[in-house]
């Protein structure tokens, strides 16, 4: 319980702050040290303590029919009502897209605690980065009418400190070497400042005014984000004889709020800016009722 405390403290703190004076670029460096240093240490410890199973997959594999899921529905639904072009493109990103390491680390560690995030890092990393750095470049170039090469993919996904932790992670399991006790619990110390400073982000960045037509599309998006999307996976998980932390992490992972990254792809290509920064503010705020919820449920 004091762990989901935590995140809505850290939320209402940064959303206070972003309201009075403060430094300026508060946020690129907070992101900054959450992608470069925190999310690394974290992933690197995580992985390297987790007990490796084939099960492990579908961690993965299931945030794939999550994206495409989106794309599917809110493409139909949108030229059904008439959406632009670019309002498809920012919806499919955010709602395709889940906050499966700002927030989803935070609020799987408060409700499944810190053995959870294993499994949380494999559908965060394998699966919904993944689908960023490919399929999410691609629907934001095909929506905002330009390319994206192929090189430009492999170089993101290949630089991303994260990922390379990961790869670290994996060669080490693999050669049956582990972590020096002092290094794990350095890299421990590191990633514990994620779930503060990366809340504490998110509520810097909060936007939660929306007009009643931006209402309308972001019930479609989050209504599939949120509803459908972990009822999708947790059918076909379920189907695969899942069960277990694997099924219930890899379900809340499904259902946790919009991308803010996905957002951020969305104003830098200039589809709906405003639309994007929205339903991220909205969806992660009901993410703190709904995945409780949902893990609840499960």
């Amino acid at each position: 319980m004091s762990a989901l405390l935590l995140v809505v403290l850290c939320i209402a703190a940064g959303a206070l702050v972003a309201r009075a004076p403060h430094p300026a670029g508060m946020v690129p460096a907070l992101n900054w040290w959450v992608i470069n240093v925190a999310l690394p240490a974290l992933v690197l410890v995580r992985v390297v303590a987790l007990d490796w199973s084939l099960d492990l997959v579908w961690p993965a594999v299931a945030m794939w029919p999550v994206f495409f899921g989106a794309w599917l529905v809110i493409a139909v639904i949108g030229r059904a009502l008439g959406w632009r072009r670019g309002e498809i493109g920012a919806l499919v990103l955010t709602c395709g897209l889940g906050n499966t390491s700002f927030v989803g680390y935070p609020l799987i560690e408060a409700l499944r605690g810190p053995e959870a995030l294993g499994v949380a890092v494999v559908a965060d990393q394998l699966g919904t980065f993944l689908l960023l750095s490919t399929f999410g470049l691609l629907v934001a170039a095909w929506y905002a009418g330009t390319r994206v090469a192929v090189g430009e993919m492999v170089r993101r996904v290949a630089l991303f400190p994260a990922f390379i932790a990961l790869m670290v992670a994996i060669l080490l399991r693999a050669s049956g070497m582990g972590l020096p006790t002092i290094l794990a619990e350095a890299l421990e110390r590191l990633g514990d400042t994620l779930t503060p400073l990366a809340l504490f982000s998110v509520g810097l960045q909060l936007q939660l005014r929306a007009s009643a037509a931006d209402m309308g599309r972001m019930s479609v998006g989050l209504g599939w984000k949120m509803v459908l999307a972990p009822l999708t996976v947790w059918a076909l998980l379920s189907m695969q004889g899942q069960s277990g932390d694997v099924l219930d992490i890899t379900v809340l992972q499904a259902a946790t709020a919009p991308m803010i990254t996905a957002g951020i792809l969305a104003q830098q290509y200039g589809l709906a800016p405003q639309l994007a920064n929205r339903i991220v503010g909205v969806g992660i705020m009901l993410s703190l009722l709904t995945v409780p919820f949902v893990s609840w449920l499960l």
